[in-house]
């Protein structure tokens, strides 16, 4: 197995910290609501990339989604070009659409849209093959519907945020200065629309690559959480092999996951070392996810 050569410094410093992160001081890049997003994370993940013996080439997230990690890479330079996969067809076209020349579009059909119940229900039930267009019905549907969730099942917000009901987390002029913003730093972006496992390989032997490997899923078993099936529209997948193939990264990396046995067990098997980080949940409720790595010292 390869095995990186250089060490990865101290995230969170020694001893590592318990204090959970602000979220409203973390700057809001992503046009996504996101099940399980990271924007809780970006502070380390800055300080993680910063203690690097030397900038990343490439800064490379697999499992995209919302992709606050990646955005936030990108918009502060921290590494010279982010590589974004994700599977998904409609958060795709999302990301297809705002960096392959379509982001003035898709943000001016965003400011231009009368939100009521009956404009939501007939405009995502309009059959379209242009991917600009799905990628505004992905939008819309990640804004009105419960928690931001796109998988099959999920509904319209009804109460909403102080009774708003769907226009409680739809906020126009925000969306589409991200959206602009995300389009200027382009050539710093490129996206993929694939197996997140798959690209993890290709990329595996560039020792210039670091990784941060988010899969939206969960590992289930009895001691894990199952909300994948509910939250993501691709929810199955493979974590032996996803452990395998992230063993054989030549370079730095770290995984972030659910806090269960099952996913304890797996990164132990693999040799690699795992911190409990602290955040909070949509119920703003204390809880701890998994930050699992390879020679990196806060995780000893």
């Amino acid at each position: 197995m390869r095995r990186s050569n250089g060490k990865q410094l101290t995230l969170f410093g020694d001893p590592p910290t318990e204090k959970v992160v602000n979220v409203a001081s973390v700057p809001h890049r992503s046009p996504f609501r996101y099940p399980g997003g990271k924007t809780w994370l970006v502070p380390r993940i800055r300080q993680w990339i910063r203690s690097l013996p030397r900038k990343p080439k490439l800064l490379i997230e697999p499992f995209a989604g919302g992709g606050i990690i990646g955005l936030t890479v990108a918009f502060e330079n921290l590494a010279n070009e982010v590589v974004l996969i994700e599977i998904d067809e409609q958060v795709a076209a999302v990301w297809m659409t705002i960096l392959d020349g379509d982001a003035d579009w898709l943000a001016r059909r965003i400011l231009d849209f009368d939100l009521t119940i009956e404009n939501v229900k007939s405009t995502l039930a309009e059959e379209t093959l242009l991917n600009k267009e799905i990628a505004f019905q992905t939008v819309l549907k990640n804004r009105t519907f419960h928690g931001g969730i796109l998988a099959s099942g999920s509904s319209l917000i009804k109460q909403g945020e102080n009774g708003k009901g769907i226009g409680s987390r739809w906020y126009p002029e925000t969306l589409a200065r991200r959206i602009r913003a995300i389009a200027e730093i382009r050539d710093r972006i490129r996206f993929t629309q694939g197996d997140g496992i798959k690209i993890i390989r290709e990329y595996a032997e560039n020792e210039e690559a670091v990784f941060f490997i988010d899969p939206p899923y969960s590992a289930g078993g009895p001691s894990g959480k199952r909300a994948g099936k509910r939250l993501y529209a691709h929810h199955d997948l493979d974590h032996e092999e996803l452990f395998f193939v992230v063993e054989n990264i030549a370079g730095p990396f770290l995984m972030t996951y659910d806090d269960s046995d099952d996913v304890v067990n797996l990164a132990r098997k693999h040799g690699f070392e795992i911190s409990r980080v602290p955040m909070k949940n949509t119920h703003h409720a204390k809880q701890y996810e998994l930050v699992i790595g390879r020679n990196v010292d806060w995780l000893r």
